[in-house]
């Protein structure tokens, strides 16, 4: 298994539900540099995610942002099969978790004493 296989799975991770905890997704990625590569994706909910993601064997992990401006961050592993003419069939299964949300209310202060 590729380390592009990796990180095409981190991205599909990410934009594959974070923000709902179990969705279903599509994605695809283009690699910056050996390790990293970016991608675009869009879950079952129709939230639009781009992020950044690398791995290292089966496990990826990435960085994203949807078009509502919540960062998520999330992990995934995957597995891939060839199927003729170059194509690859690729699954996966992650899990991940809103870092920020903008238009989240803000934290109620400690109380003074």
């Amino acid at each position: 298994m590729s380390l592009s296989l990796v990180r095409r799975l981190a991205m599909l991770s990410l934009a594959a539900g974070f923000l709902s905890g179990c969705a279903a997704g599509a994605g695809i990625s283009v690699p910056l540099f050996p390790g990293v590569s970016i991608g675009v994706g869009v879950n079952s909910g129709g939230d639009v995610n781009l992020g950044l993601g690398t791995g290292v064997g089966p496990v990826g992990v990435g960085v994203g942002v949807n078009q509502r401006g919540q960062v998520s961050a999330g992990a995934g592993v995957g597995v891939s099969t060839g199927v003729g003419g170059g194509a690859r069939v690729r699954a996966g299964v992650g899990t991940g978790t809103v870092i920020y949300d903008p238009n989240a209310a803000p934290a109620n202060p400690p109380p003074r004493h």
